[in-house]
Parts: structure tokens; C-alpha cells; sequence
């Protein structure tokens, strides 16, 4: 089915757990819309040849009666049919629009004419991102300058890239080797070559190569730009408090002056930093400045790392009155 008898591949390799899904669909909507253009094309040419004007007949045709019977089957039947697709496809938008909880986060940055990754342990590619076998990963999203796409086809995956916000995609690999990725949004004079590689690799190697590129994370870099921008003054734990606490915020509902209910995504902390008065969290002032045009992308990026890293502190342990904290075994070192 790939084509390659022909000496070339009709269709890219599948290298994702989604891509089956998206080809059986595809080749589902292929069938049934050459079903229904093979039956409508068959009853035009019949219906042209049976009821052509021919000589000595009257040039107006008899009324024919409507059927209501047929009426409902030619509405009710298609309608039916068609409805599959849009069920079927649906389903598979979700689950290509929600990424498991487990996912790897990998940020991505478009830029004319390149694509930036960054892992989390502060591992940098340009126009090359490797990845593990079996293991979800997200990429999250943002351009520095203008809309790009990033298209992945081994995977069946494309996502726009936009200035200004950040959009997500995931997949999961499911056999190693390079796949092509590439810009598939027309953004400038070198748009074609805009493009690179995935490397997946298996968990062992993709562990060795994070491990010859180890660097400062993305979070402990977030966490001294935290500190050299004076964030550390206003959010903060004690009576000196003057900004909403940022210890557990990441991915928790959050209230806001006019009533609203938002989410802190990474959306939310980031329009948070560079647009401070858009959203302002109830029982708090706006007083914090815009740092617009002060932090560039990747440091934007590592500042939202670091709040996603502020995790609360696990609960104290807890014994009723009179019974031991620990069972005897624990107590004795065991």
C-alpha cells in the first residue's frame, strides 16, 4: 500500500500509535466518497440516456407522483452513513488533542528559518529532536516571529505555531529510526528549507544521549531569572506577601476579579508575565509591571518550567494520640 514497487512511496511510514487510526479513517472517507460519486456519476448517465428528448415526443414530460418512502430513504440513509465518519473522526481529534498525563514536555520554538527544541533537563536541538520509543511526548508550542506549522508525517501530526501564544501536540513513537519533519505553513523566502529530523530511539539509548548533553534545566534557569527580574519579592510564602502564590498553581483552577474561572495552563502563566492586567486573580491588586518586549521566548519558557516545578510540600505524617508514628519495623530500621 506504501508504493514501493513503483520506485517511490505513496504514503510516508507509520511510526505512531495514532497513525493506523488516521490512515483507517482516511482510506474509510476515500471509499465512501468514491462510493457515493461512482453511484451519483452511474445515475446521471442513466438518467440522461433513458430520459433524453427524441423525436416526436412532447418536448414537456409527464408529472410524475413523488414517493415520500423514497424521499425518507434518500435522506435518512445518507444522513446515517455520514454521520460514522464524523463520529469516528471525532473520537480520534480527541484523542490526538489530549495528551496523556504521563507525556514527555519538550518545548519547541519556530523562528525563520529553524525549529528550536529544549528538553527539560536543559538539552538544546536546532532542526533535530530526538525522542524515546513507547513514551508519550508533548511538545509545546510558540513562534518568534510568524505562524509556522510544524508536520511531522511518519506521525500523522501537524500544529500550527503561533506568535504570542503557545499551542500543544503530542505522539508516541512506536519504531525508532529518523523521520522527517518540517514547516508546512508558508512563513518567508526560505520556507523550504525549513525542516530537520526526529531520531527515536530506544529508552536506554535516548537516557545515554540526555546524559552526554546534560546541561542546567529548563527550571533552575527559570528559577534564577526569577530572582534577577525581583519576581521573588512580590510572590512569596510569608507576611510580605504581595502577588498569588506560585507553590502548586500549575494546572489548578483559578478565579479571577470579574468572575471568570481559568486554568493556569502554560497559556495563562505566560500571559501572566507579559500581560498582568488581563487576568487579575481575586483578593490581589495589578500591581505587577508587563515584562512585554523584557524576556524573550526561551526565557519565557524557562520561567513557566520553574512555576511548574513549584509542587506543594507533601503533607506532614499523622498519628492519632497515643499511637506510634511509625509501625515497630519502620522504628527499628527495617
Amino acid at each position: 500500500m506504501n508504493g514501493q514497487g513503483l520506485g517511490f512511496p505513496l504514503f510516508p511510514p507509520r511510526a505512531s500509535v495514532l497513525a493506523d487510526r488516521v490512515d483507517t479513517l482516511f482510506f474509510f472517507l476515500l471509499a465512501l466518497t468514491g462510493l457515493v460519486t461512482l453511484i451519483v456519476a452511474t445515475l446521471v448517465i442513466v438518467f440522461a440516456v433513458r430520459y433524453r428528448r427524441r423525436p416526436g415526443r412532447a418536448i414537456a414530460p409527464s408529472q410524475t407522483a413523488g414517493s415520500t418512502l423514497l424521499e425518507l430513504a434518500w435522506t435518512i440513509v445518507p444522513g446515517l452513513l455520514f454521520v460514522v465518519p464524523f463520529v469516528w473522526g471525532a473520537r480520534l481529534y480527541v484523542d490526538a488533542a489530549v495528551p496523556p498525563p504521563n507525556a514527555l514536555t519538550i518545548t519547541a520554538i519556530g523562528k525563520q528559518w529553524m525549529w528550536k527544541f529544549q528538553h527539560q533537563g536543559g538539552q538544546r536541538e536546532i532542526d533535530s529532536l530526538h525522542v524515546p520509543l513507547g513514551r508519550p511526548v508533548r511538545l509545546l508550542l510558540t513562534s518568534e516571529d510568524v505562524i509556522h506549522s510544524l508536520y511531522i508525517p511518519a506521525f500523522r501530526m501537524k500544529q500550527d505555531v503561533l506568535p504570542g501564544r503557545y499551542t500543544t501536540v503530542w505522539f508516541q513513537a512506536d519504531r525508532t529510526g529518523d523521520f522527517h519533519l518540517f514547516c508546512s505553513e508558508f512563513c518567508g523566502t526560505a520556507h523550504s528549507r525549513m525542516g530537520g529530523q526526529v531520531t527515536v530511539m530506544q529508552p536506554e539509548a535516548y537516557e545515554r544521549w540526555l546524559a552526554l548533553g546534560a546541561s542546567e534545566s529548563l527550571a533552575s534557569r527559570g528559577s534564577k531569572l526569577f530572582q534577577q527580574l525581583g519576581c521573588n519579592t512580590c510572590h512569596r510564602g510569608d507576611s510580605l506577601q504581595r502577588a498569588p502564590g506560585l507553590v502548586g498553581l500549575y494546572g489548578r483552577p483559578v478565579q479571577l476579579t470579574d468572575g471568570r474561572i481559568v486554568t493556569a495552563d502554560e497559556d495563562y502563566l505566560r500571559e501572566s508575565i507579559v500581560e498582568p492586567a488581563s487576568k487579575i486573580v481575586l483578593g490581589w491588586q495589578p500591581i505587577m509591571p508587563t515584562f512585554k518586549g523584557r524576556v524573550t521566548d526561551d526565557e519565557l519558557l524557562q520561567l513557566v518550567a520553574y512555576i511548574r516545578s513549584l509542587e506543594p510540600p507533601a503533607p506532614e505524617p499523622f498519628a492519632p494520640e497515643g499511637q506510634p508514628l511509625f509501625p515497630a519495623e519502620r522504628r527499628q530500621g527495617r
